[in-house]
């Protein structure tokens, strides 16, 4: 098939890496969660392997805050959920590219009550309280760049390397819109986005890489629910013929056959069935008319509760809830059988069938040519869900050898390795996905007919990416051009017109006026280049007015003469070049003389005749047109002024968090230090043998007197503060402590010191005798500097017997180690001297012209052979030359 010979993308599990510092990352980016994947280089570690957040989790929360003055991502932010609900800011994904309707709808369904208002584009803006004198705006795009500067920070501390480039993975149906969107977070958060990646090519490189499909073919279809959304792909495994070093080899591959979704289907959606259940239950409990759906406290509440019920269902038959002070100090509890949790969810269990029954229909395979359906997604867990599957698909077992919630961002590493310049794969598999939606184009303009040929589908649904496409009319105005999704029916979740951009193009005109007046062979035509880019994005890239025309042009005159009295100097030459004696080189030489004489007269008898002619020549212009991008709302692209602005709003959080938490850490030191040298003090004997009692109590007061300050005027201290009263207090403890550890170590090092000093004399020895060859001044060297180190410890240590436990050591265990080291590389150096070659006699110039005696006749014959050779040559030389001059007239 021809799209075989279009796979490049290459996937390895040994990787091959560049020698500098490589890696990049992959994000998992859910409505609730997000996973971090990082392929890098370091020794030691796995090449892929997953990142985990603060937390030791390798899963974290999407979520975004802003508390006291403080932003708070991830794990930080959960905390707040349940006590700040409108501070936490949740499903920041799914809001990208949706009208301000359709994202507050999202809102108002489950219970988050953020402020919000509509901006220029008609999307939603967040307005926040962050601790600045008015309240700040937030777009959609600037709240997932803060999530996306969260998970690039979890990938660089996991690496211990910066890193920048990453593949985002993004659910199939996410619309035009949603995408760019997508990027320009990425790129507000720093991020050099490699290509965006559909989830369930993630998922289906995850599979396919370690497997060979050499001799056989497989249809699986890839089953994914998440929290708000459910989708089935029909991805077919094959292989293919290729070539790697001269040698016939197969190559995996995978191409995506189809992809149908629900994009408002998935687990979440099974809580929110038990937050109503539980809801009814608390207003009937505390009556008085009392809903408790208005309190978004309270609904925060339940709603973490019931997602721990949810997932005790998953694996009991029966559950418990309890919420202390659910609302107006009232506590809540209750339970649930899993019969009734699938009571309530009935209507799901049939809708979450659909993407797997529209995918065969419209595939026209049967169950029984599907190898495999893998389950991925959190909410495949859910016993139910797998039993309506198994029941649907006739099968006692599901395939789950995937990992539900890592196998897509593992997946999209792969794709990052083999997109990054440093990082090299070595197992190919070759990967074809395909546009999720179809794409029309519509040209509209002065004396355009609105008939079916202006409107043309661009991009067939399932069209391979990345790929390029050329439309040309014959026009010669100004005109527009409309990019749509094929089907109105067929839309991204939240849509609502088909139109995705519109540009107009100008400059045809003005083209057409300039060359009109000239002879044109053809209609002047404009062409149209557009693009679908690898991360699934459809653009106009340029257009250009096509003119042709024909006209009268003088071109060099042809002269039949010159031509064929040069043939015949060629010929000439040529038999004069298959001989090889001298009297042959002088006809040569004679023929040369001729062929120029011949050439000579041609070219005077040509020169007589007019040296150009006209001939009519077909002569075509490319004038590029400029393309002015005119839609409004959703599809308008932000300005860089915009994006300039949201930067250094987002440069501004991010050195408060660096500062808030180098603040933190400081605190945490000061305070770790207070307690642990207030217990040393109180707890080792050995404290009194290297302190008095007066500079105990004096430092001790010190410790009160910082620690009271901690916890008044310290608590908003900044970490400068902090640092300065540590600094304070090691200033009179680090003696002290110097002096409690020598107490030990010194002693340690002498005696390790002295150990050595008896070990070097049978060192010494053994040179001796095993080792005869090694330099005297060497040894004696060694021998000196012991000597020195003997002499240096008897004196340190009378020293230091004279020197009182409270004051400075006379010496260290650092000095007496330093001084071993350096003696130990003495003797390193002088055991890696090895012993001398002995060197062969050698022998005299009599003996060896005796014993050859044809050497000189020998060098004679070369040397003559080496004359007769460039005597040979340079005749080949001077053959060469006469053979070449007349292709040289040829040419003139």
């Amino acid at each position: 098939m021809a799209w075989k010979v279009a796979l490049t993308v290459l996937f390895s599990l040994a990787l091959l890496f560049s020698p500098s510092q490589s890696a990049v990352f992959s994000v998992d980016l859910g409505s609730e969660s997000l996973k971090v994947a990082v392929v890098n280089l370091k020794p030691g570690q796995s090449p892929i392997s997953i990142a985990i957040n603060e937390m030791s989790k390798r899963k974290s929360p999407a979520l975004v805050s802003f508390h006291d003055g403080h932003r708070l991502l991830g794990e930080e932010a959960a905390g707040l959920a349940a006590r700040y609900p409108h501070k936490v800011y949740s499903q920041t994904r799914d809001l990208l590219g949706k009208p301000h309707a359709s994202a507050q709808r999202i809102l108002n369904s489950m219970y988050l009550p953020f402020k919000t208002k509509e901006n220029f584009r008609g999307d939603m803006s967040f307005v926040v309280d962050d601790g600045n004198e008015n309240d700040s705006v937030y777009s959609p795009e600037e709240l997932v760049a803060m999530v996306l500067g969260y998970a690039a920070n979890l990938a660089e501390f996991h690496s211990k390397i910066p890193i920048k480039d990453a593949v985002i993975a993004v659910p199939p149906y996410m619309g035009q819109a949603e995408r760019k969107g997508l990027l320009v977070a990425a790129q507000l958060a720093g991020i050099n986005v490699l290509s965006l990646i559909n989830e369930h090519s993630g998922a289906a490189l995850q599979y396919g890489i370690d497997k060979d499909f050499s001799n056989e073919t497989r249809h699986v279809i890839f089953y994914d629910m998440g929290a708000t959304s459910t989708y089935a792909a029909l991805v077919y495994f094959s292989s293919y013929k290729g070539k790697e070093y001269g040698k016939s080899v197969s190559v995996n591959q995978f191409q995506v056959k189809d992809v149908r979704w629900n994009a408002e289907l998935g687990g979440l959606h099974m809580e929110l069935r038990l937050v109503e259940y539980f809801a009814d239950q608390f207003n009937a409990q505390v009556g008085g008319g009392i809903d408790v759906r208005k309190f978004p406290k309270a609904m925060a509440k339940l709603k973490k509760q019931v997602k721990r019920t949810k997932e005790i269902l998953s694996a009991n038959t029966a559950a418990p809830i309890s919420v202390e002070s659910l609302h107006d100090d009232v506590d809540f509890r209750s339970t649930i059988t899993r019969e009734k949790f699938e009571e309530l969810c009935e209507d799901i269990w049939e809708k979450s069938l659909l993407p797997v029954k529209e995918v065969l229909e419209h595939s026209g395979l049967s169950l029984e040519q599907i190898y495999a359906v893998e389950l991925i997604g959190g909410a495949t867990r859910v016993p139910k869900l797998q039993a309506k599957l198994q029941e649907f698909l006739g099968r006692k077992e599901l395939d789950r050898h995937l990992d539900a919630d890592e196998a897509i961002v593992l997946g999209a590493a792969l794709h990052a390795a083999n997109l990054s310049d440093g990082i090299k794969l070595n197992r190919k598999l070759g990967m074809v996905d395909g546009s999720l939606y179809g794409f029309v184009v519509e040209l509209s303009g002065p004396e355009l007919l609105q008939d079916e040929s202006s409107r043309q589908l661009l991009v067939p649904r399932m069209k391979k990416v990345p790929s390029k496409m050329f439309r040309s009319i014959n026009h010669n105005k100004d005109f527009e051009v409309s990019l749509a999704y094929e089907s109105e029916h067929l839309l991204p979740p939240g849509a609502t017109t088909p139109e995705i951009a519109r540009y107009q193009i100008s400059g045809l005109t003005d083209a057409s006026e300039k060359y009109s007046s000239r002879n044109l062979s053809s209609p002047i035509k404009a062409s149209i280049h557009f693009s679908l880019s690898r991360s699934g994005i459809l653009s106009l890239d340029k257009a250009d007015a096509v003119i042709e025309i024909t006209e009268w042009v003088e071109v060099p005159k042809k002269n039949l003469t010159v031509e064929n009295s040069t043939i015949s100097s060629n010929v000439s030459a040529e038999s004069a070049a298959g001989n090889s004696s001298e009297g042959n080189n002088e006809s040569i030489q004679t023929d040369i003389g001729n062929s120029n004489t011949s050439n000579t007269s041609a070219e005077e008898q040509a020169s007589a005749e007019p040296a150009t002619e006209k001939k009519l020549k077909k002569r075509t212009f490319r004038v590029p047109l400029k393309i002015t991008e005119k839609i409004t709302g959703l599809g308008m692209s932000l300005s860089q002024d915009f994006l300039t602005e949201a930067k250094k709003k987002l440069q501004v959080l991010d050195q408060k968090d660096t500062d808030r938490k180098r603040t933190a850490e400081l605190k945490n030191n000061l305070e770790g230090y207070i307690y642990s040298t207030k217990e040393k003090i109180e707890t080792l004997e050995n404290f009194e043998k290297v302190s008095t009692s007066e500079e105990r109590q004096s430092f001790i007061e010190k410790l009160d007197q910082v620690q009271d300050w901690l916890y008044t005027d310290g608590e908003d201290a900044n970490a400068a503060e902090f640092q300065e009263r540590l600094d304070q207090l090691k200033a009179v403890g680090d003696p002290i402590f110097l002096r409690l550890k020598e107490l030990t170590a010194r002693p340690a090092a002498v005696e390790h010191a002295r150990k050595y000093i008896d070990e070097l004399k049978q060192i010494v020895e053994e040179w001796k005798a095993k080792k005869p060859w090694l330099p005297q001044e060497r040894v004696d060297e060694v021998i000196e500097s012991s000597e020195k180190l003997k002499n240096w410890l008897g004196e340190k240590e009378d020293e230091q017997k004279k020197t009182s436990g409270f004051s400075k050591p006379a010496f260290t265990s650092e000095e007496v180690y330093l001084k071993v080291l350096d003696l130990q590389n003495k003797v390193a150096s002088i055991n890696r001297i090895s012993k001398p070659k002995v060197q062969k006699p050698e022998k005299n110039e009599t003996e060896s012209n005796e014993q050859n005696p044809d050497d000189s006749n020998s060098t004679s014959t070369e040397n003559s052979s080496s004359s007769d050779s460039s005597a040979d040559s340079s005749e080949g030389a001077n053959q060469e030359t006469v053979t070449e001059q007349p292709e040289g007239h040829d040419e003139l």
